[in-house]
């Protein structure tokens, strides 16, 4: 374990200004983000970045904020642990990441509306951002927390329809995939396979993605796609699998969106700009608290489509 303290000091200083673009609305070159954004995330509310709360075991059966409503049934095993867990809360930046800059030019996404739909094709690699080398290395010291998780980074067919005008039903559980993000990646509700809480113990990338043998994915607030300006509301990341957007932390105001200001599936309803117009709709937001992202579906989802024969 020699080499983890450099790894997560390093780690630390290199996800600084990042944390800063995405959470606080900072440009991620700006100078000083990475002092301001070291232990604390923030519009005008904040967040402890070093000390946020587990989600193991945060599983319901009904909508519940800060849960997660899913679907799959809890398998599991053990969870991949270290120095950044400390009893019920882990440290965002003291838990170290797969290295790597890996590049991806025959990423594509396209996102179309036709009607009631919108239809997102992609091939599940990401267009706006690197990843980290895939299967993990020996050599990087993530591989000695999570030495199982070797999968390859690998192009998969993404072909979702979704309404475009999604309505809000009663609430619903929340499957293993629950959306796809503007970089074209899949995103995952908050556990992993085996029902912890994905974002606190399994081994990603410096953009909180790493991959499964369905492909590459996120199961949190992913830190490479621009989500805004500080003081102002984030910029639509993603759309889940109910058509309803997903946004990034900032809510109104630039305020930094906690759990007490979400509903119970992780979204809430307000003024938003969203196909070249302003519209009044029910979105969810991802931040840095469990469950990150999609809690429950807030309308009817859809599946996803398997590739065409």
């Amino acid at each position: 374990m020699t080499g983890l303290w450099p790894r997560v000091s390093s780690r630390a200083a290199r996800l600084a200004p990042l944390l800063a673009a995405v959470l606080v609305g900072l440009p991620a070159a700006t100078p000083g983000a990475a002092a301001h954004a070291g232990a604390h995330a923030s519009g005008k509310g904040s967040l402890d970045t070093s000390a946020l709360a587990i989600g193991d075991g945060k599983r319901s059966t009904s909508p519940q904020r800060g849960y997660l409503m899913a679907c799959n049934p809890v398998i599991g095993g053990v969870a991949p642990t270290g120095p950044w867990i400390h009893g019920t809360t882990w440290s965002f930046p003291e838990k170290p990441t797969v290295s790597g800059s890996v590049s991806y030019p025959e990423a594509s996404v396209t996102i179309t509306v036709s009607g009631s739909v919108r239809r997102i094709v992609s091939n599940d690699l990401p267009v706006n951002h690197t990843t980290g080398i895939f299967p993990t290395q020996p050599s990087d010291d993530a591989y000695m927390y999570d030495p199982g998780n070797q999968g390859s980074v690998t192009a998969q067919s993404i072909d979702l329809s979704i309404p475009a005008k999604p309505k809000k039903t009663t609430p619903s559980c929340a499957g293993g995939q629950v959306g796809v993000m503007t970089s074209g990646v899949r995103l995952l509700n908050a556990f992993d396979a085996n029902g912890f809480d994905a974002a606190a113990h399994e081994m990603q990338d410096d953009c909180s993605g790493h991959p499964n043998n369905a492909g590459y994915h996120y199961h949190s607030l992913p830190l490479c796609i621009p989500s805004g300006k500080k003081g102002r509301h984030s910029k639509l990341i993603g759309w889940a699998f109910d058509g309803f957007p997903i946004y990034g932390p900032l809510g109104e105001d630039g305020e930094y969106m906690r759990n007490d200001d979400l509903d119970a599936c992780h979204g809430h309803t307000h003024k938003v700009k969203i196909d070249g117009k302003t519209k009044r709709l029910f979105h969810y937001h991802a931040t840095q608290e469990f469950p990150y992202t999609v809690g429950c579906f807030r309308g009817t989802p859809t599946a996803l489509q398997p590739p065409p024969p």
